[in-house]
């Protein structure tokens, strides 16, 4: 059995969204966004206190990038992953663990917006810092995704994987902070691969708790 401990909109949403589409079994443990992520019991799963954690045979799992290449290569049926040999492996490897560089400035973002809960503890400066970060990476994909590539309508030419997975959530989270309105190419991708229906059932629904309360923050002005 494979469970799946999970926050709705948080990062273990990757691993959540990456298992449907393996097609294999397994169930999910909601948790809170909050302190009770550093009961010991939790503890004893994900050291840090953080989702994913990942229960599989008996073991235990965390980090989402060592999730998504374990799951890939026990469940290559799939072909979410790229092995040693593929001609695309070193890209899948760049995308999958790039998609993390992505999240700790939505993280950062997250912290600002959302979880710090004074007006006082938030920076205006850091709100805008991370954003400008975030169109950053949104560059990088943008170069990726533009390439004059035949039939490139994901991440490798060889077709849509786990790094488009990883990436993409990434990138859901990221849309809260930083639209994608200028970065063409990620717009189309983006929304090539969240009409995907495992895409869909990775979201929360109404009985969940949601992290964003809103589609958008916009970064403070100085002095707000």
């Amino acid at each position: 059995m494979i469970r799946l401990h999970h926050c709705p909109q948080t990062r273990s949403m990757r691993t959540l969204w990456l298992l449907y589409e393996l097609e294999v079994p397994f169930e999910v443990v909601l948790h809170a966004f909050d302190k009770s992520l550093r009961d010991p019991e939790y503890l004893s799963l994900s050291p840090a206190g953080r989702v994913p954690a990942l229960e599989i045979d008996g073991e235990r799992m965390f980090e989402t990038g060592a999730i998504t290449e374990y799951l890939c290569e026990r469940f290559p049926e799939a072909n979410m992953g790229r092995g040693p040999n593929d001609p695309d492996r070193m890209a899948w490897l760049v995308w999958v663990h790039f998609a993390e560089t992505i999240s700790q400035h939505a993280a950062a973002l997250t912290q600002q917006h959302i979880i710090l809960y004074e007006d006082t503890m938030r920076s205006p400066v850091v709100m805008k810092l991370e954003a400008a970060r975030l169109g950053k990476c949104y560059d990088a994909l943008e170069a990726r995704l533009s390439t004059p590539v035949e039939n490139r309508d994901y991440l490798l030419t060889s077709g849509f994987s786990a790094a488009d997975v990883s990436v993409g959530q990434a990138v859901y989270m990221a849309r809260h902070f930083r639209r994608l309105d200028d970065h063409p190419a990620v717009a189309d991708w983006y929304e090539r691969i969240t009409e995907r229906p495992e895409f869909e059932k990775s979201l929360p629904d109404g009985r969940e708790a949601r992290l964003y309360r809103q589609d958008f923050y916009p970064a403070w002005e100085t002095g707000t």
